[in-house]
């Protein structure tokens, strides 16, 4: 069997291109979460968690996608209640979004009550250990693959165009890793909106669960902009520190 044999249709190819943009724009989402969680840990430690989590994360997507037909049955109702018939991916998108809401919100609070006897989020590590960030950033993966796996399954089914997508936006998020935490633990600020990304992400994952889905491209539009008044904040913020010198 050539399972390589797409490479010559070009229907193929822009499948293979709108996965991969689609399995980034994804990650963007566990980069963020990865960034926050792993910059809890003792800084000799943070690098070795960050690729270990997203290591392990490429092997189960991986190994995901070699079950494909038990994901795809996935989406066949189990039980109706509120009038909506949930399936086995609506109850792992609640599970995830209420695992996001709850991780965040808990972290909001670390930051907002500096008398918080666990410390302040950016300045002191909160006790955790490397297994247990790295076991967090699989389950959070878990959910985000079923739901990429499921929607890649609507625009191919070439397993080759999808293992290429996947090992595309792993290579990419492995990359941009260090320099994203690196830049959320020196800016405190940025911290607060990668939070507040975060219960977004949570609520959105609720309610596609309960069958209200909300267009990605709301949700990173919203994300987008925000991220641009965050920029513009800090280029007023650094303008300023480097005008008060002058005054002395």
């Amino acid at each position: 069997m050539d399972y390589f044999a797409f490479l010559s249709d070009p229907t193929a190819w822009i499948a293979l291109a709108t996965l991969i943009v689609m399995e980034v724009v994804l990650g963007i989402d566990n980069l963020i979460f990865i960034s926050i969680l792993t910059n809890k840990l003792p800084r000799a430690q943070q690098k070795r968690a960050r690729r270990l989590g997203i290591s392990a994360a490429l092997v189960m997507r991986i190994a995901l996608l070699s079950t494909i037909a038990v994901i795809v049955s996935l989406t066949a109702p189990v039980f109706t209640a509120f009038g909506h018939a949930f399936s086995w991916r609506d109850m792992i998108l609640i599970a995830g979004g209420l695992f996001l809401v709850w991780k965040a919100t808990k972290e909001i609070h670390h930051n907002v009550d500096p008398s918080h006897p666990e410390g302040d989020f950016v300045t002191e590590t909160v006790s955790m250990s490397m297994g247990a960030a790295v076991v967090q950033i699989l389950l959070l993966d878990l959910v985000f693959s079923i739901d990429s796996i499921i929607t890649a399954v609507g625009m191919t089914d070439e397993i080759a165009i999808m293992v290429i997508a996947v090992l595309v936006a792993v290579a990419t998020m492995m990359l941009a890793a260090e320099p994203l935490s690196r830049f959320i633990a020196a800016n405190p600020t940025i911290v607060m909106l990668a939070l507040g990304f975060l219960l977004m992400i949570g609520t959105t994952l609720i309610a596609d669960g309960f069958g209200y889905h909300v267009p990605k491209g709301y949700i990173y539009a919203a994300m987008g902009f925000s991220a641009f008044v965050e920029g513009l904040n800090m280029l007023s913020r650094r303008r300023v520190a480097k005008k008060k010198p002058q005054k002395a």
